[in-house]
């Protein structure tokens, strides 16, 4: 696939690297928080996951979600084509209805038990930065985008909506996940529609009535829709404490820790 003459994954990740760049450097230079572990080991133990994560992917779901788009077009398959919309409308529902599968995947990974020890491993991290969007268990990552393209293929959503989205999820992600906070002003604005960092700070909260709340990506549409909505945090934004109360050391700084998290047992109250 080609976007304007161009290679459609090369785009992609130009446009994330660029992303990633961007909100690291904004969360450099005035960072809204002081992180509780040094950015070295921080940064090493997300970052090495994010390259185990790319690998694992690569290797056991080569087709990934534009591919399931391209296969799922070529056999006819999928709700949308079935509609007779108009592509302006396709693609903004498919953009919608992907939205919302991955809330509500979000959701079950706080739910569903075997879900939740993989996902913890993102929500141990007792800082919150660009890097921390990065941070999933390859094991999850995998599932996800096994059940990402199973949506895709049910959908039939056309491939350049798919890629619209994906290449906006990755940062939209960053985006919420960076160290930043937006002016007063334009946060009120910003989160009537789309969900902030502030919103998805409260997301990563300690107090589990906070953890398990604003599950969206781009929208905050669902959560208030679906009752999940939070809008401020017990403690505030500065005070608020980050990660899983369990797990407030240096270990979550540990590749290796983070990656048999999953396995290991359990402390009382976070199996």
């Amino acid at each position: 696939m080609e976007i304007f003459g161009l290679d459609a994954p090369l785009v992609g990740l130009a446009i994330i690297a660029g992303a990633f760049a961007l909100f690291a450097l904004a969360e450099l230079a005035v960072p809204f928080r002081q992180q509780p572990l040094p950015r070295k080991s921080r940064w090493t133990a997300n970052l090495g996951l994010y390259v185990i994560d790319t690998l694992a992917v690569r290797l056991l779901l080569p087709l990934a979600m534009v591919g399931a788009a391209v296969w799922a077009q070529d056999r006819g398959w999928g709700v949308l084509p079935l509609l007779g919309l108009p592509d302006w409308a396709s693609f903004v529902a498919a953009i919608l209805l992907l939205d919302l599968a991955l809330y509500l995947q979000h959701r079950a990974t706080h739910v569903v038990p075997l879900l939740w020890r993989l996902h913890k491993v993102h929500h141990v991290d007792p800082g919150f930065d660009v890097t921390t969007a990065a941070r999933f268990h390859p094991v999850e990552i995998v599932l996800s985008m096994a059940y990402k393209m199973s949506v895709v293929v049910a959908l039939g959503a056309s491939p350049l909506a798919v890629f619209v989205f994906e290449v906006g999820f990755a940062v939209f992600t960053l985006f919420t996940h960076a160290n930043i906070r937006l002016p007063a002003p334009l946060e009120r604005i910003w989160r009537l529609v789309f969900i902030t960092p502030d919103l998805h700070r409260i997301h990563h909260s300690t107090l589990p009535r906070e953890t398990n709340s604003n599950y969206g990506t781009f929208l905050s549409l669902w959560d208030r829709l679906l009752g999940t909505y939070v809008g401020a945090g017990r403690d505030g934004q500065q005070a608020m404490d980050i990660g899983l109360a369990s797990f407030q050391d240096d270990r979550p700084g540990r590749l290796g820790w983070s990656l048999t998290l999953p396995f290991a047992a359990q402390p009382k109250g976070e199996e």
